[in-house]
């Protein structure tokens, strides 16, 4: 499967250890198969930390049976609490080696946010997220899987 990661480089060799805090899944390498969601993430971080918008292109392994994977499919009050547990500061993503789910973009992290300040409760916020278009995110949340599932292909300025 081809996937993307948008950012200010090329990334031949991802490294979680550059990632950040208090993501929606943790810290871990983030991908999704939505080129057009890469290239508006390639764009922000251009033009936060400077450089070029990158999209990075990569084969994702087919198989992920042999690795410990969290799958949110359709599961919007499980996904909103893990979302805001890991954006709060809490390693909730230590027992997987990979997490799918949806992302919390702009939009749909207003959503949550309205939730994660307490100003609605969680059946309004899931209510309300029902109205967004998500979009995919894959979390590679270690090292020794990200080598493993994941090969750079090519990658491209937006």
């Amino acid at each position: 499967m081809i996937v993307y990661h948008g950012s200010n480089q090329v990334i031949k060799t991802p490294d979680i250890s550059f990632s950040k805090n208090y993501l929606d899944f943790g810290k871990g390498f983030y991908i999704t198969t939505f080129k057009k969601q890469a290239e508006k993430w390639a764009a922000r971080k251009a033009s936060r930390y400077g450089g070029e918008p990158v999209v990075n292109e990569y084969e994702l392994v087919d198989n992920l049976s042999s690795f410990s994977v969290l799958r949110f499919d359709d599961e919007l009050e499980r996904w909103v609490d893990f979302v805001c547990s890991c954006r709060n500061g809490q390693d909730l993503n230590k027992d997987y080696d990979i997490i799918i789910g949806n992302v919390a973009d702009d939009d749909v992290f207003k959503t949550i946010n309205m939730y994660f300040k307490g100003l609605w409760d969680k059946q309004r916020t899931i209510n309300e997220l029902r109205y967004y278009k998500m979009n995919d995110q894959i979390c590679i949340v270690k090292q020794e899987a990200l080598c493993k599932i994941l090969s750079f292909i090519k990658s491209y300025r937006v």
